[in-house]
């Protein structure tokens, strides 16, 4: 046994409290080097009438490593635990210091779980685990007002460039609510509204201004109203790492230079301010210009900031905040901001946008979920690149899985393209099958899956500007087809609580193969999901007890009969199957 691989450390997502009875446990071993682990777990003041083992079960893989988990209910909030490793006859017994052959006398070597604590429970909005977001980019989703269009406005549909307008506005959204509600998505996610002097947004003017291309905070409020009467919560994206070049305190910058009463609210190395060699002399995003970054440190904008994020929950009712370019804010002030909404509404999700491994923001003080690109890559290598095969993809994905707390990977923003990437269509070369493919394991995996609009009728588009063409709305240039199997898959997910919080467990997954098996589990209640990655028919057969299986899209019923379950899949073809009670 390699115990060199073995790892746990107490807190973080090796153990964590669930909720306020559960404690989870994790233990990560060499891939495919131990059989058997226990958790050994007591309560530190009555040790001797409290402990017991607990088998943990291998929940996820990665190329490496293999995960471990348990859950544990102690009886007095407190733990005190160490683990049991075995492979056919050899055992070791692991504590907080050793590795022991001999199972340690008492436990104060052991880990310790002081106390549950409510308050330092991560606890992310319930709603967000049953949500299904659609992203709307608004100056390109739907003209409904045309007396706001900006000057030189393009007739809809147009080609977009980076600097062009084609009038999109809050109105427009409205006028669709209808194309939403048919679709079924419980939630939307708006890029920037406030005003600022681009298409996209992300150069922000004012915090407390709607933009007046599309609409004022009467049109915001309206619109988040009806969506709230139709079971439809709205996100918002807060660009707190940096503002626009016409952002007040800058221009006041700008035209006094080191005077300027709001010099500091900014991270200038040089004045006057400029661009050297393509580098301006103050901090920005990306190196834009346009785009100079906020000092979060800095009392002023602190406080303007966390009002911004207070006063539009409070005046529209908006549900909660995306946040743009998260991971260079500092920590503090995510916390700060945390507490802040928080206090507003309990229910608020926030939701970071973090392109790599986000676990420093998702221990419970600063945000409930990231966008989750690990995931995206991961889904798109395989099922689109086709440079991972089905056991690579598992691996990927237990990797993902073993990074966060269960809470954390319960509400994460799952998502197959955006205003930032090219579009799934155009990513899948154009085959519906392949993007279908994707898109099912998108909802049948935990998280909130997310829809960018447009995708759902077909849409295509290459990286930003040509992913942000205007919405189509004339029916007999969308593929209805496409609709009904978003709409379908979203009924599907609905109608199946396991395909929402159940626990994951792959059943097939070969190395050098195509095709994928795998579980939800929710209590007894229990799903098997079906894909064939391939442009050939096949088979896949899994171990299931005798008994009928329906398919969720076709109706078609399969026997598993000697303890095999086997079903024919057509290429790029996929089945999820329920028991026939």
């Amino acid at each position: 046994m390699q115990l060199e691989a073995v790892y746990h450390r107490p807190k973080l997502n090796w153990a964590y409290a669930y909720d306020e009875k559960t404690i989870h446990l994790r233990l990560r071993t060499k891939k495919n080097d131990v059989s058997e682990v226990f958790a050994w777990t007591g309560d530190k003041y009555a040790w001797d009438d409290t402990k017991e083992l607990i088998p943990m079960e291998r929940a996820c893989s990665d190329v490496m490593f293999d995960y471990w988990e348990c859950e544990v209910q102690p009886p007095f909030r407190r733990l005190k635990y160490g683990f049991l490793l075995k492979n056919g006859d050899e055992a070791w017994w692991m504590t907080e210091t050793d590795f022991l052959q001999e199972r340690p006398k008492v436990p104060d070597r052991l880990f310790d779980f002081p106390f549950i604590n409510p308050v330092d429970i991560f606890k992310a909005p319930e709603w967000v685990k049953d949500a299904v977001f659609y992203q709307i980019f608004p100056e390109r989703f739907a003209n409904g007002d045309s007396s706001l269009d900006p000057e030189g406005v393009l007739p809809w549909g147009g080609k977009p460039e980076r600097d062009n307008f084609f009038g999109g506005d809050l109105q427009g959204v409205i006028d669709h609510l209808d194309h939403l509600t048919e679709l079924g998505v419980t939630g939307i996610y708006f890029t920037p509204v406030f005003e600022a002097t681009t298409n996209h947004k992300y150069d922000t003017q004012d915090y407390m201004k709607i933009d007046p291309h599309f609409g004022d905070k009467d049109t915001l409020k309206k619109l988040v109203d009806l969506c709230h009467e139709r079971g439809i919560r709205v996100l918002l994206d807060a660009v707190f790492n940096h503002a626009g070049r016409t952002f007040a305190p800058f221009v006041d910058v700008r035209e006094n230079g080191e005077q300027s009463k709001y010099k500091d609210w900014f991270h200038i190395r040089e004045f006057p301010l400029n661009v050297k060699d393509g580098i301006p002399t103050y901090d920005t995003f990306a190196f834009e210009p346009m785009m100079p970054k906020l000092n979060t440190e800095h009392p002023e904008v602190k406080e303007y900031l966390l009002n911004v994020a207070e006063y539009w929950i409070k005046e529209t009712g908006i549900d909660g905040w995306r946040l743009d370019v998260a991971n260079e804010v500092d920590h503090y002030f995510w916390r700060e901001f945390r507490q802040r909404v928080k206090a507003v509404n309990p229910d608020a999700y926030i939701l970071g946008e973090i392109w790599h491994e986000a676990s420093p923001w998702l221990q419970g003080d600063q945000f409930d979920a990231v966008m989750n690109y690990p995931f995206t890559d991961a889904v798109l290598d395989f099922v689109v690149r086709g440079t991972l095969d089905a056991r690579q993809f598992t691996e990927a994905i237990g990797r993902q899985l073993s990074r966060y707390p269960r809470q954390a990977s319960e509400a994460a923003f799952n998502l197959l393209d955006s205003h930032d990437t090219p579009r799934l269509l155009t990513l899948c070369e154009g085959s519906k099958s392949k993007m279908k493919l994707a898109s099912l394991f998108q909802f049948t995996y935990p998280g909130t899956p997310c829809i960018y609009y447009g995708d759902e009728i077909g849409m295509d588009g290459e990286q930003d500007p040509d992913c942000r063409k205007c919405m189509v709305w004339e029916e007999e240039n969308q593929d209805r087809m496409l609709f009904d199997f978003y709409r379908r898959l979203i009924e599907v997910r609905k109608s199946n609580p396991a395909l929402r919080t159940g626990s994951l467990h792959f059943l097939q997954a070969e190395a050098g193969g195509t095709t994928l098996a795998y579980e939800r589990r929710l209590g007894d209640e229990s799903l098997l999901v079906l894909l064939n990655n391939d442009a050939t028919i096949q088979t896949i057969q899994v171990a299931q007890p005798d008994g009928s299986w329906k398919d969720e899209f076709t109706g078609e019923v399969y026997e598993a009969k000697r303890g095999r379950l086997s079903v024919k899949l057509p290429a790029y073809g996929y089945a999820i199957l329920v028991p026939v009670k």
